[in-house]
């Protein structure tokens, strides 16, 4: 089994924090591999403080859905320390406050990420970072195994208008890295400057996949049951910029999709037509309990992926809303309210770091000019530069 930052740190007793006064950044996947939370160990460990924990986007224990804020302070119910929110009402309120760091020496950052661009618990971290730099206190990642893996890349790099907390940095939709690497990237490349340390993972490499590194998966937010979900969310996310289901309120959101006005048949005949590397598209039909098209039936596809090396999730979701806006006519929309506190971008070119593919989409032009990875603006030599793993 690979082991973890965590599982190497717990294993030294958390030799590098002794002495320290910490605050750490959890959620539900801040777990050793059996399932010990990172607060418990940290509260139990002789020498160290837990001071206070602090949670990303659907909060400490994963209850709150996407996009809802989560009260500011409170109090952990096991451990007692503070606990603070590290998403809110405002881009204001996903950084730490200062006052909240007054008394710290460390922040520990210990979350799963999912590989995609659009997953915000790595901005949390950088966010958190700046916060560090500022109070002049150190910070610590444990890292974990990319669900989606490290040997592919790709999509586009992210226009100076587009960034958001859905890409609060320019890097492809599937970056390819770990969130101890991004945390590397992220200080030098964008000059945050903290004092920063990661704790690798043991025994990872960048050609395993999930399955290769013995670990269970714990699911990082309600939408994210599995690793499959994680998979196809460098395309399906899109779904989120559009008035079409990603099958929220259903039992596998992303790997299904679909519409009230759509011919679930018609649709996977489509896809199918396109031969995309290592997907198969079966009709689907199903009922949203919630989100977009709640209690509507809807029909459209389920995304069977045949092929995980082959398989390109982010070429894939481009091809399915071309076809869906070719099928949909007038009746596909883009999404015109607030996204991620942005009002003025739309949601799905907040996605995409760009307007070209929305505008490509609207003129149904080829998929080969609307899945162009030319713009990644030197992505993969710097970051070369700060990967741990061969």
């Amino acid at each position: 089994m690979v082991r973890s930052g965590l599982d190497v740190w717990a294993s030294q007793g958390f030799a590098a924090l002794k002495g320290l006064k910490v605050g750490a950044i959890v959620n539900p996947t801040s777990v050793d591999q059996r399932f010990t939370h990172l607060a418990d160990l940290l509260a139990a460990t002789p020498g160290v403080t837990l001071a206070a924990l602090f949670g990303p986007e659907h909060g400490i224990r994963g209850e709150a859905q996407y996009m809802v804020a989560v009260d500011d302070v409170a109090r952990d119910k096991k451990t007692q320390v503070p606990t603070y929110s590290l998403y809110g009402h405002s881009f204001e309120s996903l950084s730490p406050q200062p006052e909240w760091l007054n008394g710290l020496d460390a922040l520990v950052f210990d979350i799963q990420d999912v590989g995609s661009r659009y997953y915000t618990y790595v901005y949390t971290m950088a966010l958190a970072m700046k916060a560090a730099a500022r109070a002049k206190i150190t910070f610590y990642v444990l890292d974990r195994p990319n669900p989606i893996g490290l040997s592919h890349v790709e999509g586009n790099a992210i226009g100076e208008k587009y960034k958001s907390f859905v890409g609060l940095y320019s890097m492809p939709n599937r970056h390819g890295m770990t969130a101890g690497e991004l945390a590397r990237y992220f200080n030098h490349e964008e000059a945050i400057g903290c004092e920063l340390h990661v704790a690798s993972c043991e025994g990872l490499t960048r050609a395993m996949g999930w399955a290769d590194t013995g670990r269970l998966f714990v699911p990082p937010s309600p939408n994210m049951p599995t690793v499959d979900t994680a998979l196809v969310y460098p395309g399906m996310c899109f779904a989120e910029g559009t008035n079409i289901s990603e099958g929220r309120g259903t039992c596998r959101p992303f790997e299904q999709f679909g519409a009230p006005w759509l011919d679930g048949g018609e649709v996977a005949v489509r896809l199918n037509a396109l031969k995309l590397p290592g997907v198969i598209f079966r009709p689907v039909a199903f009922t949203p309990t919630f989100d977009k098209h709640r209690g509507v039936s809807c029909e459209g596809a389920f995304i069977h992926v045949t092929d995980r090396d082959a398989f390109r999730p982010w070429r894939t979701g481009i091809a399915i809303f071309r076809t869906l806006k070719e099928l949909s006519g007038d009746r596909f929309e883009w999404r015109r309210d607030a996204y991620e506190f942005v009002k003025e971008v739309p949601a799905f070119d907040l996605l995409a770091g760009t307007d070209r593919i929305r505008l490509g989409i609207d003129a149904l032009l080829p998929l080969d000019q609307l899945a162009d990875e030319s713009g990644q603006s030197g992505f993969l030599e710097k970051r070369s530069r700060y990967l741990l793993y061969s």
